[in-house]
């Protein structure tokens, strides 16, 4: 681009401004489209969530959920598959047949006329309405439905199981994402207070009040915390992806827990273990679930013996065919007839199959039954066991807020002693760490509580 110079230099420098201007105007339209064009990623927004409603989202949307659904659905379709074997079967039947031609076979009348009795009918079509009525089974067939409710019911315990599991999973990464965002509070914290220490050891040192390695120290601390509080950001975010896969949330939607871990619930009183016991026995689903596959297991036993025992079952049909093989003399005519009777079948001899699948039934339902039996034997164990722990996080947690007291309340003591001059920068570093350290381990506490409370509820079926 060139400039057109003037004789005067106020022309000249008129004429330069005129130019920037326009080259000014010229870049802001080249880069308007570019601007226009572009695409700004809006963020999605913060979900506050509190943990009953992570619980519901999560069984609204989890796909095991679904699949146990559908599981129990199939499971009920069989039980109707079972009773509709009990109920009459009508069917329709239809078919076409060509046969060789055979000579006309007939007989001679006495007035010399030939009565046909076999004619040459290749084309033979026959029709059927076919009625079967199984109306005694020595209850093989009622005991095959039977355990096939049974199962549907085991089914409904599964899901509930499921349902109980999956609300543990939620509880159990909820209060992850609350402790690595309390964790990560508490290590900002920690920072900036080591950080405001910084300045004031820098300040001494240009006094000539400390000697340097004090502020290297304060320097290698604070880098320290700086690297722990990237640590507690990085745990935050794995443990908000889980608590959105698990509740079905878009990925990478930020998640806000409406919740703090200050607002501890009330402790829990204490109940005899035999109470406990009876009370998961009555209300844990997958307990229930064993008993109803026990039963179920029963009803095949009962189904298997009954195979070598008779049955009895109506049968009966309408026919309509050309020819009829009913109507003698065979005619190549559309004739229709009838039939109903009554059917006994008694298996004498099966190879043994019989009792072979008695024995195999006989088998599942002992195995169900020592299933049930170990069920309540880990019961009381691990009632023991989420009841102690629940006991000594309760205990952690009054301990562990003694503790954060106690190193406030040093760290303020120290930090006065060292502004006036009788206490070392060391001894600022060591009760800034000891405070962290009990931050931490109250936040953990806290944590460890609450997951031992939901894990109590989850043994007792709640």
């Amino acid at each position: 681009m060139s400039f057109a110079l003037k004789d005067s230099p106020r022309c000249i420098e008129g004429d330069i401004m005129k130019q920037a201007i326009l080259l000014a105007a010229a870049l802001i339209v080249i880069a308007a489209p570019s601007r226009v064009g572009a695409q700004t990623v809006v963020p999605p927004p913060v979900l506050q969530l509190t943990l009953d409603g992570a619980i519901a989202a999560g069984l609204r949307t989890s796909h095991r959920l679904a699949e146990l659904a559908a599981r129990g659905d199939a499971a009920e379709a069989v039980t109707a598959e079972r009773h509709a074997a009990t109920r009459p079967q009508m069917a329709a039947e239809a078919g076409y047949t060509r046969t060789n031609h055979v000579e006309t076979f007939g007989i001679a009348l006495p007035n010399n006329q030939l009565k046909i009795i076999y004619p040459d009918v290749p084309d033979n079509y026959r029709t059927r309405l076919d009625l079967q009525w199984p109306i005694y089974t020595s209850g093989r067939y009622e005991a095959l439905e039977r355990a096939a409710r049974a199962d549907r019911q085991a089914s409904s315990g599964d899901l509930a199981a499921a349902r109980a599991d999956l609300r543990l999973e939620i509880t159990r990464a909820y209060w992850a994402l609350v402790t690595a965002g309390e964790s990560l509070r508490v290590v900002e914290e920690s920072v900036t207070r080591i950080g405001a220490h910084l300045q004031d050891v820098r300040n001494q040192l240009s006094a000539g009040l400390v000697p340097p390695n004090e502020v290297l120290s304060v320097e290698a601390q604070e880098s320290r915390q700086r690297m722990l509080a990237i640590q507690a950001r990085t745990t935050r975010e794995v443990a908000e992806a889980e608590l959105v896969r698990l509740i079905g949330a878009t990925p990478g939607t930020p998640i806000e827990p409406a919740v703090s871990l200050d607002d501890s619930p009330s402790a829990r009183g204490p109940q005899a273990l035999a109470a406990l016991i009876e009370q998961a026995r009555q209300q844990r689903p997958e307990r229930a679930a064993l008993t109803k596959r026990i039963a179920a297991a029963s009803e095949r036993v009962t189904a298997a013996v009954a195979g070598m025992k008779p049955t009895i079952a109506l049968a009966g049909g309408f026919d309509y065919g050309r020819p009829n093989p009913r109507i003698f003399p065979r005619q190549e005519a559309w004739k229709e007839s009838w039939d109903a009777g009554i059917n006994l079948r008694w298996p004498l001899l099966d190879g043994g199959r019989t009792r072979a699948e008695a024995a195999e039934a006989a088998a599942n339902s002992r195995a169900s039954e020592e299933r049930l039996a170990d069920f309540d034997a880990t019961l009381a164990v691990e009632l023991r066991q989420r009841g102690s722990e629940l006991e000594s996080s309760q205990a952690a947690v009054e301990a562990a807020g003694d503790a954060v007291r106690s190193a406030t309340e040093a760290r303020r003591v120290v930090g006065e002693r060292f502004t006036a001059g009788v206490a070392t920068s060391t001894d600022v570093l060591d009760a800034q760490v000891a405070l962290l350290q009990a931050e931490l381990d109250r936040t953990q506490a806290i944590a460890n509580g609450r997951l031992a409370r939901a894990r109590l509820e989850r043994a007792l079926g709640q």
